[in-house]
């Protein structure tokens, strides 16, 4: 009888041994996993701040979009309007005037013994520049030019808009009779354009004909011999 009791209570033991051994493996893997999901959290905060959504997103998408654009424009822009100066930076490219980029006319004025004023204004939406040298003014068939009135060179002058340039042409610069009698003129911006103009200008004798630089005051162009 001692032997049975002794043997129920070894078995009662075991089983409440092995109730409280699963109950500590279950507690423990509770545990366990309540731990996991606790450093879990804070990882996925982590991810949450790294990748903005709603608002904070579109900002940060629409911030990187434009830098790209940027760049993109950057290198087409500079493309189309200068050229790479060798140390990343651009320098623009201005465009030289032609003869059909200006509205000409003319004027016959009496100082410095009579001369006539070239006028030059770019056309509607063009900019461009002329030199600071003299236009090419050729008179008659045989395409005899103007020497220069001028000895220096000046400064590029901008056309753009309502401003006008000017230089004088004095078709004869000798006090003897001779002569070509011509009643028009052609005119290049310089001797790069392709382009030439033929402009009236009344009844002109040409001999030994000069002209002065391109200015942006008609005082300045009188060509004084």
């Amino acid at each position: 009888m001692f032997r049975a009791r002794r043997k129920a209570l070894l078995v009662s033991a075991a089983l409440v041994g092995g109730t409280l051994l699963m109950t500590a493996c279950e507690d423990g893997d509770a545990a366990k996993d309540t731990g996991a999901a606790r450093s879990s959290a804070p990882a996925s905060g982590a991810a949450a701040s790294a990748t903005p959504s709603g608002p904070a997103a579109a900002g940060s998408g629409k911030g990187s979009g434009a830098k790209g654009e940027g760049a993109d424009d950057s290198a087409g822009s500079g493309a189309g309007s200068g050229v790479d100066a060798g140390d990343g930076t651009r320098v623009p490219v201005e465009q030289g005037c032609g003869a059909n980029d200006i509205t000409w006319s003319t004027r016959s004025e009496s100082q410095a013994g009579g001369y006539i004023l070239v006028m030059a204004k770019a056309k509607p939406g063009i900019t461009c520049y002329l030199p600071g040298t003299h236009p090419v003014v050729a008179f008659g068939s045989d395409g005899t030019e103007a020497g220069p009135a001028e000895q220096a060179v000046g400064e590029p002058i901008k056309l753009t808009g309502g401003t006008t340039a000017y230089a004088g042409v004095n078709p004869k610069t000798t006090g003897t009779n001779g002569g070509k009698e011509l009643d028009s003129i052609i005119v290049a911006v310089d001797d790069s354009d392709a382009n030439p103009v033929s402009l009236k200008v009344g009844t002109i004798t040409v001999d030994k004909a000069i002209v002065t630089n391109w200015h942006t005051a008609p005082k300045d162009a009188v060509p004084f011999s």
